[in-house]
């Protein structure tokens, strides 16, 4: 029988499988059964532990239209407390590999279980080729970007994953629902784009509405406040430091470093655990192979 864990951040929610009990490749189908709210378990993406040797442990993030992220925040902050309480890491820190590089990991513990986990999430870059975001040369920051006729000004910076903050007088999540998909989808960005809509109140805080790439619109998201934090210190809208993101979800702490490089700090609550029916392993194995 094949076991799974689910925890959300702020409301984002995964499932945690292990390659070592699957006997078969999870396939973008299967992906998108397991996280099918009405015919699976239901998730906003599959964390799926995989071998590595770039690192303690490797991690495959699986979107729930069966794509792969190169990374996510609130991913890896699940995927650690779920490795410290399977007994894997016999220790509160430890890297994890993903196809966005590698993270460090920081466990903290409250009465014997992991509340709150921070993640080294590596460095902001607003190079355009690095997002990557065709029709800019050098840094892809406070550039204009058409969308269905309407001409945006936009920031554009990866995190290990492609990201474009657009900063709006106020948040609006009818706004965020129409431009989402057009941005995301928007030829401009070859490997498509997460989006955020954002303001910034004051120098040390940042609200955001989230357009998740392959998942849509999401309560909360780890790179997204990463991504939106590290744009609001580029366009000097807040200082570098200690930044406060709030999305619908809740608050996360995201530490913008002068080298741009980012520190997640944020709550993980565990939801469920149990095995997947036979009638359920018997359709993912069928879609996998």
């Amino acid at each position: 029988m094949i076991r799974f864990w689910k925890a959300h951040g702020l409301g984002n929610d995964y499932l945690v499988l292990d390659q070592d009990a699957l006997d078969f490749p999870l396939a973008p189908a299967a992906a998108r059964l397991l996280c099918d709210r009405h015919r699976g378990v239901g998730s906003d993406g599959v964390l799926l532990r995989v071998a590595t040797s770039a690192a303690d442990f490797g991690l495959r993030i699986v979107n729930p239209d069966g794509s792969e992220a190169e990374k996510s925040g609130n991913g890896l902050r699940i995927f650690a407390r779920w490795l410290v309480e399977a007994g894997l890491a016999r220790q509160l820190a430890f890297t994890v590999a993903t196809p966005g590089g590698v993270v460090e990991c920081e466990c903290h513990v409250d009465d014997e279980r992991v509340t709150r986990v921070a993640v080294e999430m590596g460095h902001a870059t607003f190079e355009a080729v690095r997002v990557p975001l065709s029709g800019v040369d050098g840094e892809a920051v406070s550039v204009p970007l058409e969308v269905d006729g309407e001409r945006l000004v936009v920031t554009a910076v990866s995190v290990g994953n492609p990201h474009c903050v657009v900063f709006v007088p106020a948040l609006d999540d009818d706004r965020l629902r129409w431009l989402g998909p057009r941005i995301e989808a928007h030829p401009r960005f070859p490997h498509r784009t997460n989006v955020q809509l954002a303001c910034a109140p004051t120098r040390d805080a940042v609200e955001i509405r989230i357009w998740e790439r392959g998942a849509g619109e999401t309560l909360a998201s780890g790179s997204s406040s990463c991504a939106a934090a590290a744009a609001a210190v580029r366009e000097g809208r807040c200082d570098p430091g200690r930044i406060t993101v709030t999305m619908p979800g809740g608050v996360l702490a995201v530490d913008v470093r002068p080298d741009w490089s980012l520190r997640l700090d944020g709550p993980v609550e565990a939801v469920c655990e149990g095995t997947l029916a036979p009638e359920l392993e018997a359709t993912l194995r069928a879609l996998s192979c």
